[in-house]
């Protein structure tokens, strides 16, 4: 016997629920992609996404996942032979300069923890050992989706500033932008990238990219570009060259009508709606935690983020897939797995993008449903702890 009947709810980093005008956008003839209408459609999506980002400099957008994007911004402005200075905090920035070391760049890792944000003085130190500006670039996600950790992009900005190092500073939002602060200039940020499919709420398919003039004057020297990802392939007066051929014209739609629905909110209220829900994820996991199995990931409450929290699971008795599976097939909830180095030893709540309070609490009751059926120790009253926050949070 299941429970599940309805739509089955996604509780995963990515791709994250979409809302219905995002997916009736899409329902739509294609559009003439030399008229003016596609024009206006590409103008005024490249600049909102400089909003976005918060950056006066240009926007980009491809035809691909993040990983795609990655690689854009590494095309762009390394030559071969280039060092890559990787803030290690979890799997992504890693696995950027897993990228960046196939392409031809020397990667140098600066150990770090999947329990902990980037120490900002570890980076400035580093930095300022490099005497001969042998780094070129400096890469890291504002948040892991692995690790469930939020790194200080500010902080680590003002550390490169301190230090006198040239090197461009490059930042991953995939599972950040639009779901909290982020400013690009004022924050002394290079390049930012992005994806499509999480607090963007679009269909997977489209990657972002912004650079600043300095990151421009750098494009001109760099050899690692191809002609795809190459930001001066994509300039010239055929409009079709923004997008190195045939645009995306449906995801255009549904990104379009995700932007609008995020201006129509307000910025700042979806960054308080974020917060204020991940918190709640957080109070619930903090009380299931009495029961010595479960427990938070990251350990200091400051450095946990508000789009994903990663939940580990001790002790060889207690398999999280099995609470993953029975969360699916019994109650129609998707988990994230643990993935990377927690591979089998956690699960993970995804509370980005499309989301509200009956989506965050239903997704916790299944979990607590889970944990009861399959006899796992928890403390009690997880859910109601959301409840209480929320009550107490949200005024009437």
């Amino acid at each position: 016997m299941t429970v599940r009947a309805g739509r089955e709810f996604l509780a995963l980093p990515g791709p994250t629920t979409m809302p219905d005008e995002v997916l009736q956008a899409m329902h739509r003839p294609a559009l003439d992609i030399y008229s003016k209408d596609m024009i206006d459609l590409s103008d005024g999506l490249h600049s909102d996404l400089s909003k976005l980002f918060a950056t006066k400099g240009k926007s980009y957008i491809y035809i691909s996942n993040g990983h795609g994007a990655w690689e854009a911004v590494l095309s762009n402005v390394l030559s071969r032979g280039d060092k890559v200075l990787v803030l290690e905090s979890g799997r992504f920035a890693m696995g950027w300069g897993s990228a960046a070391r196939m392409m031809g760049a020397e990667v140098e890792v600066l150990k770090g923890d999947w329990r902990r944000a980037v120490r900002v003085d570890e980076v400035e130190a580093r930095l300022r050992k490099d005497k001969e500006h042998s780094i070129k670039a400096i890469v890291v996600a504002q948040i892991d989706t692995a690790s469930g950790v939020v790194n200080d992009i500010e902080a680590i900005g003002k550390a490169i500033k301190r230090s006198g190092h040239p090197a461009l500073y490059m930042v991953d939002t995939v599972a950040s932008l639009a779901c909290m602060p982020f400013q690009m200039d004022a924050w002394g940020v290079d390049v930012a990238m992005s994806g499509s499919q999480k607090g963007l709420m679009t269909p997977p398919g489209l990657g972002f990219v912004a650079a600043n003039d300095r990151a421009q004057d750098t494009h001109k020297k760099a050899d690692m570009r191809t002609p795809y990802w190459c930001w001066t392939e994509r300039e010239g007066t055929e409009h079709y060259r923004r997008y190195a051929g045939t645009a995306p014209v449906h995801l255009l739609f549904a990104l379009r009508q995700a932007i609008d629905m995020l201006f129509a909110e307000g910025l700042p209220n979806a960054y308080r709606r974020h917060e204020l829900l991940g918190e709640a994820v957080r109070r619930a996991v903090a009380v299931w935690a009495e029961g010595q199995v479960l427990g938070l990931n990251i350990l200091e409450p400051a450095e946990r983020s508000n789009t994903v929290t990663t939940v580990l699971v001790q002790g060889e008795e207690y398999d999280p897939i099995k609470l993953q599976r029975f969360c699916k097939e019994k109650c129609g909830v998707v988990l994230g797995t643990g993935i990377g180095d927690l591979q089998g030893q956690a699960f993970r709540i995804a509370h980005m993008g499309h989301v509200n309070a009956p989506m965050v609490l239903g997704t916790l009751g299944v979990i607590e449903t889970g944990l009861k059926a399959l006899e796992i120790p928890h403390g009690k009253g997880g859910t109601e702890a959301a409840i209480e926050w929320l009550g107490e949070s949200v005024s009437a």
